[in-house]
């Protein structure tokens, strides 16, 4: 047999089904084996794999045992003359495992093998090169010199970042995403070491590779996509503390005593010195939209003072104290803003109507103990009315712009408003395109670029994939979706990388699967919540009647009116007095459930599906538009259904 591949999974389904895919795609024509190890997952990983790929040879540990033991309970098991260690939140070029295992061949001192990585962005992966973190090098990461130095062999030793990133080289270490191994030097070096639990193993195995007298290299002529750390969230701190660890196990089983002793001190430095960074960001984070707020509330207030006092106040012989502007306002604006905090107005994503909430709270608690106090500290009832108004508009300013950034907006997007476009035959795009209105309501623009020149119009169709750039232009198109069953992988990442990654999204979405992927984010029906049902939830349940009572109420009230917006009359009546009686609810599920918690939902005289106007949903996606109903059930869902839907109301 000549490649063994093998993957170890840990709760990113979605990410695994799609790397999957590709990989029996590269597999063609290659007498070969594919390995799934999973770690306990708590999502639907290993139902998946059993359903979707039976011919992949599944290992389903009962406990999270480590990547290292992992890979090699697999390795173990396994036959090709070459083992390929695959992240699961990864997809591979149709033509990588061809083009790799062809230059293993040709070049017999190669130990191991990694290739050109990219993220979900399309932007290359500096790790996909690196050096032995010796006590220099790791200093030089460390303290930033290989950022200010990228091209200098001494600083930039790291990441290599003085080598062509599109030139074969010879490298030390191999990034554990993709690692291709000779068996043979597995045999004669050993297998992954267990004492690493996560991070470090690649490191130590690339550095055995190399002590055992053979190369690895890094082989840029075909790419991967590497959703970094979809697996492993490496932005938290947690992370920085297990990575750090591994690198002092590698220190001490690899360095001198005393190099290994300067490592570690730097390595508990820098420890220490992220987790003081982290701590002050989260600091700053926090305080920076109250600060702002009060500067804005504050110069507001001053002038307003200002005006009061020069225009008002003194042609009553009289004026405020000078503590007024300095004290007394200042008091005013944090007790405001204390009031929008215990509102949540600074929660995100940011919400206007807490902030509003929490500005006319304060101004309750103001005006209260304003009236408790002594006349000699009552300044002017007026100013603190005037200053609520400028505080409403002020506070609802600054968290307007908040709403705008990265992070802040209500889809998570990185845009303000999102155009989509998705890429692929007119069948398959549109099967996506319904998938993805389901799951994200929250977008201005959508859109089809078909791979091929339309032969029959289609409103949705706006061009086709030769146009893409200028598509792009034309329409403000910020995130294009990919069809993976349409387009293979090296087209998907040729466009990722023609496109400016700071100006769009990419997300993928495989075949016959109900997720799309992207850098960080998967739009997805079945996930490890789906099965919570929080619209049956004790609280969703009675909000959920009490809108339904409400909602008949006034609509018996309006029926002079709102009757003639419905097409079937008699039943719009009849329908009223079902809801109010509680033998039907406005909304429900398209398809009955007998059985399970659903089946206490009553039945709807709209479903979900019926927020969207002009679409005809498969009984696939009629299944989705359920699923998605039940788990991110709000009342806002009921509102928008009944809205859209009004016309059906006599259904």
């Amino acid at each position: 047999m000549k490649l063994s591949v093998v993957i170890v999974n840990y709760n990113v389904e979605h990410f695994l089904e799609q790397a999957l895919a590709s990989v029996f795609k590269a597999m063609r024509g290659i007498d070969g084996e594919v390995f799934v190890v999973d770690n306990r997952s708590a999502d639907h990983s290993v139902e998946m794999v059993r359903q979707k790929f039976p011919q992949v040879r599944l290992i389903a540990n009962q406990e999270n045992v480590g990547f290292a033991r992992a890979n090699n309970q697999a390795i173990r098991e396994s036959s090709g003359e070459y083992v390929l260690l695959l992240n699961p939140d990864t997809l591979v070029e149709e033509d990588t495992f061809e083009k790799c295992l062809a230059f293993m061949d040709a070049t017999p001192d190669a130990g191991g093998l990694g290739v050109k990585m990219v993220n979900g962005q399309g932007e290359f992966l500096p790790e996909s090169k690196r050096g032995i973190p010796f006590p220099a090098v790791a200093f030089y990461k460390l303290f930033g010199l290989s950022k200010l130095f990228p091209h200098s062999r001494k600083f930039g030793s790291y990441h290599l970042t003085y080598l062509d990133n599109d030139e074969i080289h010879s490298v030390e270490v191999l990034s554990g995403a993709f690692m291709l191994l000779r068996r043979s030097v597995l045999d004669k070096i050993g297998l992954l070491d267990e004492d690493y639990f996560m991070y470090g193993e690649d490191i130590d195995l690339s550095y055995r590779i190399l002590k055992g007298g053979y190369k690895n290299y890094y082989f840029p002529k075909t790419r991967i996509i590497h959703y970094k750390g979809e697996s492993t969230k490496k932005g938290s701190l947690n992370y920085v503390h297990v990575f750090y660890k591994a690198m002092q196990i590698f220190a001490q089983k690899h360095f001198s005593k005393n190099n290994a002793k300067l490592f570690n001190t730097l390595i508990n430095f820098a420890i220490w010195f992220r987790a003081l960074l982290a701590a002050l960001k989260r600091v700053v984070l926090r305080l920076l939209p109250p600060l702002i707020d009060f500067l804005l509330i504050y110069v507001g207030m001053f002038f307003l003072a200002r005006y009061w006092d020069h225009n008002v106040l003194a042609a009553r012989s009289s004026g405020f104290p000078g503590h007024y502007y300095y004290g007394v306002l200042p008091i005013y604006i944090l007790v405001w803003i204390v009031a929008v905090a215990a509102c949540r107005g600074y929660a995100r994503p940011p919400k206007l109507a807490r902030v509003s909430r929490g500005i006319v709270i304060g101004t309750v608690a103001l005006l209260t103990v304003y009236a408790l106090l002594p006349e000699t500290l009552r300044f002017s009832r007026a100013v603190i009315l005037f200053g609520t108004m400028w505080a409403l508009i002020a506070g609802n300013l600054s968290h307007t712009l908040a709403r705008l950034l990265p992070g802040n907006r209500p889809d998570g997007s990185r845009y303000g408003t999102r155009r989509v476009a998705v890429v692929g035959s007119i069948e398959e795009a549109s099967r996506v395109l319904n998938l993805v209105r389901m799951m994200d309501t929250q977008c201005e623009f959508w859109s089809i670029i078909t791979i091929e020149k339309p032969t029959e119009r289609d409103s949705r169709v706006i061009g086709d994939l030769s146009q893409v750039k200028d598509l792009v232009a034309l329409y403000h198109i910020n995130e294009l979706i990919f069809c993976s069953r349409d387009l293979p992988a090296d087209q998907i990442i040729d466009r990722m990388c023609d496109l400016p990654a700071d100006q769009m999204e990419f997300k993928i979405a495989p075949e016959d699967s109900m997720a799309v992927i992207g850098s960080g984010s998967i739009f997805a029906s079945e996930t490890p919540y789906a099965s919570l049902h929080t619209v049956i939830s004790k609280e969703n349940r009675r909000r959920k009647r009490w809108f339904d009572i409400l909602s008949a109420l006034a609509l018996l009230l309006l029926l002079p009116f709102d009757i003639w917006f419905v097409k079937r009359k008699g039943g719009f009546v009849a329908n009223i007095f079902h809801v109010l009686g509680g033998r039907k609810s406005w909304v429900g599920l398209a398809r009955a459930h007998g059985d399970g918690a659903l089946a206490q939902l009553k039945p709807g005289v709209l479903h979900p599906a019926d927020a969207f106007k002009n679409y005809d949903f498969s009984d696939e996606m009629l299944a989705t538009a359920d699923q998605l109903y039940a788990r991110d059930y709000t009342v806002k869902t009921d509102c928008v259904t009944l809205w859209r839907g009004f016309s059906k109301l006599g259904n």
